[in-house]
């Protein structure tokens, strides 16, 4: 199979290969999908960059975890009906060596979700770690009907997700954006009042749409947001946190206690298996009435991987970055 991988860390176009390799074969409990996308996340680049220090998990890796593709085999203790079924996955290189950055990607069998017919496969690639994400982040304390939720950095590729599903499950999502210029972005049929960071009193601009204070805070930047979100949260509120721009992340400590908040630390590799599991099932049901779209920045063959990996690592801007895969 044509595939792209790295045996050490480093810059993209220093230690990604692209080249043949050997077809996997699903094992007992396994499929094989023949991958169309891949879809391309800040963590792969951070595990091949060797980011806070992590080493290389095995001795070859396949990078990515979500994609969209076709079964085409199946092994053991798996229906082969499901061979010829349209599929998106996720967690393919999550504690495994091999993922969706080749022709072929193996994975457990319920990490290939069926797609809907009238989805299409880069939706089906975005899916994956920014979509489940998402769901935890907003579920992961329960329902959110009838509540405030807040998205940090709604434009971002989890932010987007994340306010389509709050308001897919009945909340009212506020949202930020850095700045004042990015508020046209924002989709007023998701996002009900929109805030840029930009202003002068974002905290006050905030409380005029929430006065009671905001139930669910969905944060992509804790350090930079902890005295804000203190300032606009409701007593027993939860702060969902995903990422953060400061290894060493200070917060109100205090203050929050007295709010009785929550915060949720969120690593997307470990989420228990259930709630992958859930999550995936909801991002199908809410895809397929339209209620989840995706906004699909830059396309790159896979001959030009390092390149994807280059536009993440320089921020990505808005849109999710997929490599494309021959047939």
């Amino acid at each position: 199979m044509l595939a792209s991988w790295y045996d050490g860390q480093g810059p993209a176009a220093d230690v990604l290969h692209v080249g043949e390799l050997p077809d996997p074969i699903p094992g007992t409990g396994e499929v094989r999908v023949r991958v169309t996308v891949s879809g391309v996340n800040p963590g792969d680049t951070k595990k091949r960059r060797g980011w806070l220090g992590s080493s290389m998990p095995y001795p070859r890796v396949i990078p990515h975890s979500d994609a969209a593709g076709v079964i085409d085999a199946v092994g053991a203790q798996v229906d082969a009906h499901r061979i010829g079924q349209r599929v998106w996955v996720y967690g393919a290189q999550s504690y495994r060596p091999f993922g969706t950055a080749a022709q072929y990607t193996v994975v457990p069998d319920h990490q290939a979700v069926p797609l809907p017919g009238h989805l299409s496969d880069e939706l089906g690639a975005s899916l994956g770690i920014p979509g489940i994400t998402a769901h935890r982040t907003v579920f992961a304390d329960g329902p959110v009907d009838g509540q405030l939720v807040l998205v940090h950095g709604v434009l971002g590729g989890v932010g987007s997700l994340a306010a389509q599903l709050a308001h897919w499950a009945g909340a009212t999502v506020i949202a930020t954006v850095r700045r004042t210029a990015d508020l046209d972005h924002v989709d007023p049929a998701v996002v009900s009042h929109a805030v840029a960071l930009d202003t002068g009193d974002p905290a006050a601009a905030i409380r005029s749409y929430a006065p009671q204070g905001i139930h669910r805070i969905i944060e992509v930047a804790l350090s930079d947001n902890a005295d804000l979100d203190n300032a606009i949260v409701a007593d027993n509120a939860v702060i969902a946190a995903y990422a953060t721009r400061a290894d060493r992340t200070e917060i109100p400590f205090w203050p929050l206690l007295f709010n009785n908040v929550t915060l949720r630390l969120l690593g997307s590799d470990d989420f228990p298996a259930e709630a992958k599991r859930r999550a995936a099932r909801d991002l199908t049901s809410a895809a397929a009435v339209g209620a989840l779209t995706v906004d699909v920045g830059t396309t790159y063959p896979l001959d030009d991987i390092a390149k994807a990996h280059d536009h993440i690592d320089a921020g990505g801007g808005h849109g999710r970055i997929l490599v494309t895969v021959p047939q």
